[in-house]
């Protein structure tokens, strides 16, 4: 390592954290539950994309080395070898883009080659999480995944011989038709594959969705007990595998919790880099707008297309570090927060603390809350319930 490459290094770790979120939108077809933009790559496309994401990596005031780099979609894997390391060359053009602590490609099993591997290894990535879902072939097959259990195995197979530093896999659960005994055998299939980080994701219903249109019409049901129990399980058994859940859906072996998401939770600061990317830098949040054709439009006339961007207030910081932060296993410092976002409405969200721990949800040691198992499963309504407080403060008098 160089000197230089230590003391960027020594920076960012001394720093704030500064993580660069960059969408990949290309997908060869859209899953029935995902809700993420994405389009059908072309090569006109991708070579527009990849030569309008460096126009606006340059548009970014980067304002200290950056700590963690996350490479989402789409498919960031249905680019060639050479264009992933194109890619690469813009985030290793930016400030500490050449040793960033944590750099993530999400790959979906079928578009995992060696190739592909190398071109990530040698461009810096350290870790990869691939998006496995279920192995149990009916449940792909509803979901509209286009691998097959054969090819996720080879996959993580050639994953692990590439040397990353953390491997994650993707799982999802309460899936229509899915029996508990299903989920148990894909839990078992993970645990014998040993990843270092598990993902576990019970299925949700977005909008504009394959699943959303089968839900409206009364094809797939909820089942909010099933879903419990199925929460339930899944801690007891990763747990007693040697995965500590340290967030509502994220397991990890010592030392391979995901950097670049608990930066997002604590609500530190990153950018979004690519159409319907969002950032949260520099005083404002934004999202790019959700289309290639506007995005590149924006870049082109040297400006960020960002949709509902929003100064940085501390009452709107402070609502989302306690949303985020208590889905945490290890909670919100409330004396932290307070010091950080002092205007926020505290006295509402101490009454809704004092009642979290009153029914049992939530646990206080000195200015440390954090949720309980019973609240934990209820993250989402907790969640709310912060929200409508926050929101019922900012109601002027004589208006609620």
């Amino acid at each position: 390592m160089t000197r230089v490459a230590t003391e960027e290094q020594a920076k960012a770790e001394d720093a704030a954290p500064l993580g660069l979120y960059l969408h990949v939108p290309f997908c060869a077809s859209t899953c029935d539950f995902c809700a993420f933009y994405q389009v059908k790559p072309s090569s006109a496309a991708i070579e527009g994309y990849l030569h309008h994401v460096a126009m606006e990596a340059r548009l970014v005031p980067w304002d200290r080395p950056l700590s963690t780099v996350f490479w989402g979609g789409g498919t960031p894997g249905l680019l060639s070898p050479t264009d992933l390391r194109r890619l690469a060359s813009v985030v290793r053009s930016l400030p500490g883009g050449e040793r960033p602590l944590e750099w993530t490609v999400e790959l979906a099993p079928a578009s995992v080659t060696q190739a592909r591997l190398v071109a990530l290894a040698e461009s810096g990535v350290t870790r990869v999480s691939l998006g496995v879902q279920s192995f149990q072939p009916a449940l792909l097959d509803a979901l509209g995944r286009m691998h097959t259990v054969q090819q996720v195995r080879r996959a993580y197979e050639r994953i692990r011989a590439a040397g990353f530093r953390s491997v994650n896999i993707d799982l999802m659960f309460a899936l229509p038709g899915q029996s508990a005994e299903e989920w148990d055998a894909d839990i078992d299939e993970a645990i014998r594959l040993a990843p270092d980080h598990v993902s576990t994701y019970c299925l949700t219903f977005e909008e504009d969705t394959a699943l959303w249109v089968k839900l409206s019409q009364g094809r797939v049901k909820l089942d909010p007990e099933k879903e419990a129990s199925l929460y339930e399980r899944t801690w007891e058994r990763l747990g007693a595998a040697g995965y500590a859940q340290y967030e509502v859906s994220n397991f990890a072996r010592k030392g391979h919790a995901c950097l670049h998401n608990v930066n997002t939770w604590r609500m530190g600061e990153w950018v979004g880099l690519g159409p319907s990317a969002a950032s949260q830098h520099d005083g404002w949040r934004g999202t790019n707008v959700a289309d290639l054709e506007r995005w590149t439009a924006g870049v082109d006339d040297g400006r960020r297309a960002t949709e509902d961007r929003r100064q940085l207030s501390p009452a709107l910081l402070a609502e989302d570090a306690l949303v985020f932060g208590l889905r945490m296993n290890e909670g919100v410092d409330l004396a932290r927060l307070r010091a950080r976002c002092p205007d926020a409405p505290w006295g509402r969200v101490e009454d809704l603390i004092t009642r979290l721990v009153d029914e049992g949800l939530a646990s206080r040691t000195g200015s440390w809350v954090r949720l309980e198992s019973k609240g934990r499963l209820l993250a989402d309504s907790v969640g709310s319930e912060i929200m409508v407080s926050f929101e019922s403060a900012a109601v002027p008098a004589g208006r609620a």
